[in-house]
């Protein structure tokens, strides 16, 4: 392969960004003592909560891959459909008039290929999700596949870039911002039995991320590169929630993606509450390191501490930036660092973490604006957590955590305290997470669906 793995063949419209910075205090939003923002619930359903902060969505859900699929079509179900709608059937008619051959057609390739290779706990979430929204299981699988056909670039710093020493992560996601994904934009949090919790800014309808950090710390962002067609392997946003929901550092992060079979080309930027950050090249075949400093002659002066993975005219601009804030970079910094032409036209969300506190600042695109000129919103994953767990205590007979009931069994009897009639004074339904649920066949492709086994 061509040593300008960073730089060739970047795609127009689909291109994406990620910064990590090592550094000391944050901007004063990150204060141990401070205020975290309000949340309000708007809705809840089994395992799941529908709540807004700050004007954003927040979607939390909890349990079985089922029953966190479920609560999520049954919470945003206008949204997931939207979705939909957007990349299989507006995206993929516009593919097909320029390609000249059937969208569909594609996207069932890709689900034969990479569908031995995508773990069953992930397959049953998304065809729970698919039935409750009322979406076909095939159409809900292919729009769960759709960022395997599409690519983008970005870049990452750590260090003394910072005002001094903890780990900074920001990262820029350019991508078909005119299709107005935006609408269904939502922090979504996800709780699943038996694994780590981890949010990330995403879309409803979709059970992977290219955007994320877990509650050890851990967090990632995506860039694409070239390699398409290549589909034999873990479609690259799955890998990327395996990794969430499984590691707990930038090593065992590493090991996941090393020993998993990959698709295409993909960078990625991994920082942790260790204050460790990289930046990794990967194909199908190989895994390339790029560690903190590293120089390279198609990029320009890479800062001590410092990942860079950028288009070039980007990538000049962005060096520029990161040099003159040198040793003085925290949240607010940052956020201006990553603006145009740092980010471009298709600026679809950005992501600012602080893995040591498990902060995220995050902005979405407007319906005509970029995202890094709309105003970010601040999401701390340990108050959703405790949001959450706080919630389903005085509005549910069963912690979704600790139901263990099976198919065909008969649901537990309501355990009626105190806590559970002041729940009913505030309009909080009591459902149980295990409400029945249809099980239909699975259609052909990804894995039968049963029996579930966790990876």
């Amino acid at each position: 392969m061509s040593k300008r793995f960073i730089f060739s063949r970047l795609y127009l419209k689909t291109t994406a960004l990620a910064v990590v910075i090592c550094g000391s205090s944050l901007v004063h939003e990150a204060r141990a003592d401070d205020k975290l923002p309000e949340l309000k619930l708007v809705a809840r359903s089994g395992g799941g909560l529908l709540c807004t902060s700050q004007g954003k969505q927040i979607l939390i859900i909890a349990g079985t891959p089922r029953q966190m699929g479920k609560a999520h079509g049954t919470l945003m179900k206008k949204q997931a459909r939207g979705l939909v709608e957007k990349t299989l059937y507006v995206v993929g008619a516009a593919e097909t008039i320029q390609s000249g051959r059937w969208f569909m057609d594609r996207m069932a390739e890709i689900e034969r290929r990479a569908g031995p290779h995508v773990p069953q706990r992930f397959v049953v979430e998304c065809d729970a999700l698919s039935q409750a929204a009322g979406i076909s299981i095939r159409d809900g699988r292919y729009a769960n596949l759709f960022p395997e056909r599409f690519h983008c670039t970005g870049v990452a710093v750590r260090g003394k870039a910072s005002a001094g020493g903890r780990v900074m992560h920001a990262r820029v996601l350019d991508y078909m911002r005119d299709i107005n994904l935006q609408a269904g934009a939502a922090v979504i949090v996800f709780m699943p039995q038996g694994y780590n919790k981890w949010m990330t800014l995403s879309y409803a309808g979709f059970i992977g991320t290219v955007t994320a950090m877990n509650e050890h710390g851990l967090a990632v962002g995506e860039m694409g590169g070239r390699g398409l067609g290549d589909w034999d392997g873990m479609p690259m946003s799955l890998l990327l929630r395996d990794v969430m929901e499984r590691a707990k550092t930038v090593g065992e992060a590493m090991k996941i993606i090393e020993e998993t079979p990959r698709t295409c080309e993909y960078y990625y930027v991994l920082s942790d509450k260790n204050r460790n950050i990289v930046g990794l090249h990967c194909t199908a075949d190989k895994v390339e390191v790029m560690r903190p400093g590293r120089q390279h002659p198609l990029l320009p002066t890479v800062p001590e501490d410092t990942v860079l993975i950028s288009g070039p005219d980007r990538a000049q601009v962005l060096s520029r930036r990161l040099l003159r804030h040198y040793g003085k970079i925290d949240a607010a910094t940052m956020i201006e660092i990553i603006k145009r032409p740092v980010a471009m036209s298709s600026n679809l969300h950005n992501a600012v973490f602080l893995p040591e506190t498990l902060d995220m600042w995050v902005a979405d695109a407007g319906r005509h604006t970029v995202a890094c000129d709309e105003p970010y919103a601040r999401c701390n994953l340990a108050q959703l957590i405790r949001f959450y767990e706080e919630t389903t205590a005085l509005g549910c007979c069963h912690e979704t955590r600790l139901c263990l009931k099976r198919e065909g069994e008969a649901p537990a009897e309501p355990r009626m305290t105190a806590k559970h009639r002041l729940s009913r004074s505030f309009a909080l339904p009591i459902n149980c997470p295990c409400d029945g649920f249809p099980t239909k066949p699975s259609p052909k492709g990804f894995q039968k669906t049963t029996p579930e086994v966790p990876r």
